[in-house]
């Protein structure tokens, strides 16, 4: 993980944009790629655009990555601790035996 987040670092000083991340501009473009990744599903079968479009995927899902990366290291967060502590987390939110193949309107229909 330490060495993509330093290439990725090295491609945004290299082009002198560190003075454009801030948190607040790196969360914004988070969702912005975000959305565009959505949007390649807008309209279309999921298996149609997982068959057709693997490149274009690829590409916005590595946007959001590299934003997100960017953020996390620029709060100093350890990808991998925050990762696991929010597994942990959910895991304690969402025991197996009361969600296991339950999607939320099963969950809401239950209470």
């Amino acid at each position: 993980m330490e060495n993509i987040i330093q290439a990725i670092n090295q491609f945004r000083d290299e082009r002198d944009w560190r003075q454009y991340h801030n948190e607040k501009d790196l969360a914004l473009s988070v969702s912005l790629e975000a959305a565009e990744l959505l949007e390649l599903f807008q309209w279309e079968q999921p298996e149609d655009v997982v068959l057709t479009k693997r490149e274009r995927l690829a590409e916005e899902l590595a946007d959001v990555l590299i934003y997100s990366l960017m953020m996390a290291d620029n709060l100093n967060f350890d990808v991998e601790e925050i990762i696991n502590k929010k597994l942990v987390k959910n895991a304690q939110k969402y025991p197996i035996d009361q969600v296991l193949a339950k999607n939320k309107s099963d969950l809401e229909a239950k209470n």
